[in-house]
């Protein structure tokens, strides 16, 4: 009995530890959008000299570090998360980071909203779709979305909607990821390209 006794206390503190770990589940994994790498569009001269770009703002699911696709076949009303797939930080600040590299690739001096002077023209987004869109179980695509509008002063330059998908290597959270940031660098080639077509006033 009295060799027993230790060995039953030993097994149970096993399988206690045992059952402890198993219980925590998968570790989550983390994503964000990787090196921005060289600019994807050349400009033959920026569209601005100096640009403030406020930080964007969109729905309270994109503040958050939940990934989310929907799946169009069946409900496309429907934004599920990933159990076990994160963002490093929250979307609507790695999409406002992305944007500010990409338009300073692009020539402009980018400042944020703490640094601004007076008359200098203001970015403001306002982010409407940030998801991974699954058109069948194994094909999928990023997509985003987002109302951008310029001011100088208290004054409306001009607002416009960019939208872009991008088709995502792999029907997973890791394609998506690659798919979302694809989308992003392109609407931020757009947004080069709407910003060089504008007649801006001066003060």
């Amino acid at each position: 009995m009295s060799i027993s006794r230790p060995v039953t206390v030993l097994t149970l503190a096993t399988a206690l530890l045992l059952g402890g770990c198993a219980s925590r589940g998968p570790v989550p994994t983390f994503y964000d959008f990787g090196p921005a790498g060289a600019q994807t569009v050349q400009q033959t001269a920026p569209p601005l000299p100096v640009l403030v770009i406020a930080d964007a703002n969109g729905p309270s699911w994109l503040d958050s570090q939940r990934m989310y696709y929907r799946l169009l076949y069946a409900d496309a009303q429907q934004s599920r998360p990933y159990a076990y797939n994160r963002w490093n930080t929250p979307p609507l600040q790695l999409l406002s980071q992305r944007l500010k590299t990409r338009i300073a690739q692009g020539g402009v001096k980018v400042l944020s909203t703490t640094d601004a002077a007076s008359g200098i023209p203001l970015l403001r987004i306002d982010v409407d779709d940030f998801s991974q869109n699954f058109d069948t179980q194994t094909q999928s695509s990023g997509h985003v979305s987002l109302r951008a509008s310029l001011f100088r002063g208290h004054r409306l330059i001009d607002q416009k909607t960019f939208s872009r998908s991008s088709d995502a290597r792999s029907a997973d959270a890791q394609g998506g990821a690659q798919a979302l940031a694809s989308a992003s660098d392109a609407i931020a080639a757009d947004l080069l390209t709407w910003l060089g077509t504008l007649n801006i006033p001066k003060e």
